[in-house]
């Protein structure tokens, strides 16, 4: 038995070395796409005052040290619940390889640098990366378990980034930032709702309210058809952008396209409402925003 033990703890040291538990911890992946957002708003803000290297990378690296560290604390509050679901059981907290004290330390140290790095832009950038942290760790991570409304409330640090990338390069809200900031917002509730739907399992065992069930507590079929008005949002902010001439036409028509694809894909999530299109509404999803920020930044 003490050698059958010894195998096991050797092999997830090897597995799960400390680097490895502080990348899971602060959710590197995650955090690649959020930083990615704020540095694409950061570039397009710079075609209109210019552009220097240098203090695009100071942006993203105060960038992702504040969004590493509401991710941490993100575990830290979560760490009872995330032992119940297949997907999260083995993160560090979690699964007891990391002590609650550590990461609040290590987030505490990351946010402390992340918001002086983001001060050092303007105070309105700093403020927003603030609000963003306390936004996703205190009211949106603890509300996750008593009502659905915790998804509105999330999706407003999900879509804060690409209008603090604007803040940093000129110091105000514009409206551009603030129009693809609502594209953002509004792009996040069928992507989530497909996510949701997929991962409903999961979220049930973990005591999650974030999405709506009927008093069976089967799923309900609503976030379909909301699926669908969201992603007529996206179409809508698209042409207020082009009518008030902050975009060109090739930007508008490429946005329409994906906006009109997002609202078809909800539409069929909300038809058949099954996993295969929700896969199909989720993975579009992935590549809407990323399209959305780029076609802007060359066009």
């Amino acid at each position: 038995m003490r050698s059958s033990t010894r195998n096991i703890t050797s092999t997830v040291s090897v597995n799960h070395s400390w680097f490895t538990d502080l990348c899971l911890l602060v959710k590197v992946k995650l955090s690649l796409t959020v930083v990615l957002t704020s540095g694409l708003g950061f570039l397009i803000a710079s075609k209109y005052v210019g552009f220097q290297l240098s203090s695009l990378i100071l942006f993203l690296i105060g960038g992702m040290l504040v969004t590493f560290s509401a991710n941490a604390i993100n575990q830290v509050l979560e760490k009872d619940f995330d032992c119940l679901m297949t997907r999260t059981k083995d993160r560090p907290i979690a699964s007891g390889r990391m002590k609650v004290s550590e990461a609040i330390m290590i987030a505490g140290i990351m946010c402390l640098f992340g918001v002086t790095i983001l001060s050092l832009f303007n105070p309105l950038t700093a403020l927003l990366g603030m609000l963003s942290f306390v936004t996703y760790a205190f009211v949106y991570t603890p509300l996750k378990r008593y009502s659905t409304a915790a998804v509105a409330v999330g999706a407003v640090p999900g879509a804060l980034p690409v209008l603090i990338g604007f803040t940093a390069v000129d110091g105000r809200i514009s409206l551009l930032a603030l129009l693809l900031f609502l594209i953002q917002f509004a792009w996040q509730f069928p992507h989530f709702w497909a996510i949701g739907f997929l991962s409903f399992t999961d979220y049930s065992k973990a005591g999650y309210k974030l999405l709506p069930v009927d008093d069976s507590g089967v799923l309900d079929k609503s976030i379909g058809i909301s699926s669908i008005v969201y992603a007529f949002v996206t179409l809508a902010c698209t042409f207020g952008l082009y009518y008030i001439d902050l975009i060109s036409m090739i930007s508008f028509c490429v946005m329409g396209v994906l906006s009109l694809l997002y609202i078809y894909f909800s539409y069929r999530f909300h038809s058949s409402y099954n996993r295969e299109t929700a896969r199909g509404l989720m993975f579009f999803s992935f590549f809407y925003m990323p399209i959305v920020l780029i076609i802007n930044l060359f066009y």
